[in-house]
């Protein structure tokens, strides 16, 4: 029994004394630089998680403070790609030096001459398992729970690693930037209508209905033009110059409005804008107060009727200024345009009590397929109410930009009260119109199109 219990203790201390060689001073130096270079592995790699998500607030604070180091997070923040390029380098370098370094060491410490299997365990599975666990993902969990206290402390040594594969990270950044010009050259030119259908697609049963009518608004701002949103000349309360200061005290209190276009004559001869706060001061005066001091006329911002909204915003903010002249081709005043008509064609009907009121005399809705509107209601709110897409349209409606401009283009003519005109899965009845214009329309929806 006791021979029988030896036999395999006895092999196996052979099998170790086959495999293992006398540990040497070179081994124990490799293995304590081999973890170092795994701890440096790892700090690398959190700092790459660090610099790369420090949100707004952190940067900001950052950029107050005054440590030096924090400024200098701040300057190499500046130049992302030269730093990513660094710490990638550096990564590379150091676990190429471990790879080697577990190579020497199990080349010293066994004798695997027989048994490839365990050398392939010991220098790809165990030293992958260690880079892995305490090279990258301790460290960028680290990293990502305290980003600035791990940036900080390795401000001064990414400082250092920059300089010292300045050569190769330059090499790295051009060769990139040049891959990136010719991806942007040969980049894909998405429309508008594949931009819609992917917010369809990734939109599901969760996302709310808000968010998913800013996505699109967002997706069509740069494809609207100044005169879909405009209010027509008609519709906008100006007042004339010679107007008494008592007379235009119950024009802006009844009309509601901050700013107020003020015009010569007619309206394509614009004086300059009003400004009802600048009448605060004066409100006790009578008629012989002459307001027209207060206009201001390096106000008065003309634009054309087909400019790009998204382009008629960036104007706007540059000049401070919140309401647009619209002109036509030749020069005449076709209306206005305000900050709030261009922002919501993204975030949607932004009303007060005034604009509830507005909102009310364009339009009544009869039963659930029949709606009553206004002629002058624009194509653009037209579509708004309905929830329909405005595309339908873009065939037929040509320069019109009201409904019953639409009906002027499908008809060529203005037609007579009771006459009834269908276009697509919608149907158009002519309720009053005189022998100028069309002022109200009953609008018949297909009953398949109300309950899809």
């Amino acid at each position: 029994m006791e021979i029988s219990d030896s036999a395999p203790l006895s092999a196996l201390v052979l099998l170790q004394d086959a495999l293992m060689r006398p540990f040497s001073p070179e081994a124990g130096i490799s293995i304590l630089v081999m973890l170092v270079l795994l701890l440096f592995s790892g700090a690398i790699s959190g700092s790459e998680i660090a610099y790369f998500s420090l949100n707004p607030l952190q940067l900001r604070e950052l950029r107050t403070s005054t440590d030096n180091r924090d400024h200098l997070i701040i300057r190499q923040l500046e130049r992302p790609k030269r730093l990513l390029a660094t710490i990638l380098i550096s990564n590379n370098f150091v676990n190429v030096a471990i790879v080697i370094l577990s190579t020497f060491i199990t080349t010293e410490m066994f004798n695997l001459t027989g048994f490839p299997l365990v050398a392939f365990l010991i220098q790809v599975v165990v030293v992958t398992t260690l880079i892995l666990i305490i090279g990258e993902i301790m460290p960028k969990i680290l990293a990502n729970e305290k980003s600035i206290r791990f940036a900080r402390m390795m401000a001064y040594p990414i400082s250092l690693l920059i300089k010292i594969f300045y050569p190769v990270s330059s090499l790295l950044v051009n060769f990139t930037s040049l891959i990136d010009k010719r991806v942007n050259r040969r980049g894909y030119n998405i429309s508008m209508e594949e931009l819609s259908q992917a917010i369809e697609i990734t939109s599901d049963e969760t996302t709310p209905e808000e968010e998913r009518k800013i996505l699109k608004g967002i997706v069509k701002f740069g494809d609207i033009e100044v005169k879909e949103i405009m209010k027509s000349r008609v519709d906008v309360t100006a007042v004339e110059v010679n107007t008494p200061f008592r007379e235009l005290m119950d024009i802006i209190i009844e009309s509601g409005y901050s700013r107020i276009p003020v015009y010569r004559d007619n309206f394509d001869n614009l004086a300059g804008i009003l400004y009802v706060k600048d009448l605060m001061p004066y409100l006790n005066k009578g008629n012989e107060f002459d307001w027209r001091q207060l206009l201001r006329e390096k106000h008065l911002f003309f634009v054309p009727e087909n400019k790009r909204i998204n382009d008629l915003l960036e104007e706007i903010q540059e000049k401070k200024i919140h309401m647009a002249i619209v002109v036509d081709e030749y020069g005449g005043t076709s209306g206005i345009v305000t900050l709030e008509d261009i922002l919501e064609e993204i975030v949607g009907e932004i009303t007060d009590e005034y604009d509830s009121i507005d909102e009310e005399s364009l339009y009544s809705k009869l039963d659930e397929n029949q709606y009553l509107f206004e002629g002058k209601t624009s194509l653009n709110d037209f579509c708004k109410i309905l929830n329909i897409d405005g595309s339908v349209f873009e065939r037929v409606k040509g320069d019109s930009d009201s409904l019953a401009g639409l009906i002027l283009e499908l008809e060529g003519k203005i037609p007579a009260k009771g006459e009834t005109i269908s276009f697509d899965k919608y149907k158009f009845t002519i309720e009053a119109v005189d022998k100028r214009r069309i002022k109200k329309i009953k609008v018949t929806l297909n009953e398949k199109e109300t309950q899809e």
